[in-house]
């Protein structure tokens, strides 16, 4: 695997964070044992947030990352727990609660999956799947998380992790666009009860991104050139550069930020050739 699949290094100034904009918040990240989900943990801890690091398989990724976190001095948790299955996701907040002092008041909605099928093709199973994981997940993540902070009065942001795809059309994932269209007016809708709770809700579309969902392409410099041909900036983007956004629209200067999507795609939703 490239080494740019799994670096969490930044390769630009100005992406790596630091101080303590984000002192005292406590942070959910799902999906964060690898790419977007990793960075993201990453840089919204040296913006000083607690970090609750989510993951559903593989445990030694996640705790490997809350070791690393750890050395750096925050305070980081591994949970394990199917964002699509209710009781576990309760129980990941109530965990996150005991251990860190206070309910989440920051929630990346990261956790995503994908996988080809011509609609023709496309089994009920694999439609749920996706469906369950990418849109029901982040549902019941933003709602528990809504739930604690209404009770005590106390602002927060809930950040979803989109896509390009909730605008451009993708032959053979209608399942993961119509997860990431769904979640746009899902995000748009909340974002509008919530505003008089002080919780905001923001979206943030990566383009094509160097992590691991990405490999064959990445591994495959035909295909590589091929999309990257594609993008008016002229390079796939890096895990870091969704982290930025994310960790920006968390933080106080972005407080009149709400019910909006922030693409970071390098202009690729400017291309003739997507919409």
């Amino acid at each position: 695997m490239s080494s740019e699949l799994i670096s969490v290094q930044s390769e630009s100034p100005g992406l790596t964070g630091g101080g303590s904009r984000l002192a005292g918040r406590r942070a959910l990240v799902t999906g964060a044992a690898s790419g977007i989900g990793r960075a993201t943990a990453v840089r919204l801890a040296a913006d000083g947030a607690d970090v609750i690091v989510n993951y559903s398989r593989s445990s030694g990724p996640a705790h490997e990352l809350v070791e690393q976190l750890e050395q750096d001095g925050v305070r980081a948790l591994a949970v394990k727990a199917d964002v699509a299955a209710e009781e576990e996701v309760i129980g990941m907040l109530e965990r996150a609660r005991s251990e860190l002092g206070g309910p989440v008041d920051l929630l990346v909605n990261n956790a995503g999956i994908e996988k080809p099928f011509p609609l023709t093709e496309m089994p009920l199973d694999e439609w749920r799947r996706v469906l369950d994981i990418n849109l029901t997940g982040a549902f019941l993540c933003a709602r528990e998380v809504a739930r604690a902070l209404v009770a005590e009065k106390r602002p927060g942001v809930i950040v979803n992790v989109s896509s390009v795809h909730e605008v451009i059309p993708w032959p053979r994932f209608s399942h993961y666009c119509a997860s990431k269209g769904g979640m746009k007016l899902f995000a748009q809708t909340i974002a509008r009860e919530l505003a008089p709770h002080g919780i905001r809700v923001v979206m943030v579309a990566p383009g094509a991104i160097l992590t691991p969902i990405n490999t064959d392409l990445i591994e495959n410099p035909e295909k590589r050139k091929q999309v990257e041909e594609e993008i008016p900036w002229g390079r796939m983007g890096r895990p870091e550069e969704i982290a930025a956004a994310i960790a920006w629209l968390a933080g106080p200067e972005a407080e009149y930020v709400t019910g909006t999507t922030v693409f970071v795609d390098g202009g690729m939703t400017l291309y003739p050739g997507f919409v």
